[in-house]
């Protein structure tokens, strides 16, 4: 658990309003517009991930928020191209933009500018953007590594599958990466099976295997959720030296929003497949909007909440995906909820002020059109 602490403060669609935020005045690495992932089963249609829009910027720190079930995985399947069958993007556009390799980069591959959604998941042109230019840190990296092969055959089967160079040279590289990630004698870690090391050591050597590469995009998926506090601490303070070092831009995916207080610049706040608030993560955390929001920071535990009292929690659940609410989908669950309008019409991502843009009808007027459906 980690306690709350102050943060420091193509064919074009409508971009998510949003006002000026640090290190957004460039042109974004990742443009994601109007998502839509869905997964059509006998029993329905679930509408996993249902027009979701965001920027990550270059060197910034995006993080995705929400309970389990909100549709943040499915969103970072659907960037990489992992769905598996019955998941599809039906609508939407992920545009990546490679940017010009910096001095030190071993990669000879030129800035381009390409719709992911758009490219056959299983192309050249997607394999080679999925761990070259956009890497993965998975949630459980158990899970991830190959059990008869060693870590260091892995990291140098992927280095030489984006970048071809002598195996030799891919083993320098590779073990240099294992040092750079804090690993204890990376010689001889190199030769170890996941297996053989600790949950601490499995994720910096995941860690290691996603940076092999140099990719201008890393997404973390829950990196420090199957890991002990004191490890955690140090996996996102390794994780926040080498975005430095290295000026990756992140996407970082977790419930755990102390983790976001200590990592993000930017958040997007996720509900049942939708954002429901998104803006600077001192706006976010100081100025919530939407009450999903205050409810979210409410039932966190911080060093200031009172000792043996029960943390506020919020009413109901997430409603079935097959069974969605008409109107704003926090209805049911929202103390604010007026009937005969969040039951009725789906508001809006919007901007009521040029600020950061949120949808609640406590803000704004202004609704979805052809989406007011169960």
């Amino acid at each position: 658990m980690v306690f709350v602490t102050q943060p420091t403060p193509t064919t074009p669609r409508p971009a998510p309003q949003a006002g000026p935020a640090r290190g957004r005045s460039e042109t974004p690495v990742l443009s994601v517009r109007g998502l839509k992932t869905h997964f059509k089963l006998d029993e329905g249609v679930v509408r996993a991930v249902d027009g979701v829009s965001f920027d990550l910027y270059p060197g910034e720190v995006v993080g995705i928020v929400g309970e389990s079930g909100c549709g943040k995985s499915i969103t970072m399947k659907s960037i990489l191209r992992l769905l598996q069958p019955p998941g599809r993007i039906v609508d939407g556009e992920i545009v990546y933009r490679r940017p010009e390799p910096s001095g030190d980069s071993r990669k000879r591959h030129k800035p381009f500018e390409a719709d992911l959604a758009k490219l056959p998941p299983q192309g050249r042109r997607m394999r080679e953007v999925r761990g070259g230019d956009i890497a993965l840190i998975p949630q459980e990296p158990m899970a991830s590594f190959s059990p008869l092969h060693t870590i260091g055959d892995q990291i140098v089967e992927a280095i030489r599958l984006h970048e071809p160079m002598p195996a030799s040279r891919a083993r320098e590289v590779a073990i240099e990466k294992l040092r750079e990630v804090g690993m204890p004698s990376p010689e001889q870690r190199f030769s170890a099976y996941s297996w053989q090391l600790s949950g601490g050591l499995r994720q910096r050597a995941i860690i290691a295997m996603a940076l092999a590469c140099n990719p201008s995009v890393l997404i973390a998926d829950e990196p420090t959720t199957a890991i002990d506090v004191t490890t955690q601490a140090q996996v996102l303070e390794l994780i926040k030296r080498l975005q430095a070092e290295h000026g990756s831009s992140i996407l970082f995916i977790t419930h755990d929003l102390g983790v976001i207080a200590q990592m993000a610049d930017h958040v997007v706040v996720m509900y049942l497949g939708k954002v429901m608030e998104q803006g600077p993560v001192s706006g976010i955390f100081h100025r919530p909007r939407h009450p999903y929001t205050r409810a979210l920071l409410k039932s966190i535990p911080s060093l200031h909440s009172e000792p043996r009292v029960a943390l506020p929690t919020i009413a109901g659940s997430i409603p079935h995906p097959l069974h969605r609410p008409t109107g704003c989908a926090f209805h049911p669950r929202c103390p604010d909820f007026m009937p005969g309008k969040c039951d009725v019409r789906t508001p809006a991502l919007h901007s009521p002020d040029g600020g950061p843009p949120v949808a609640c009808f406590l803000h704004h007027d202004v609704a979805e059109e052809g989406v007011n459906r169960a």
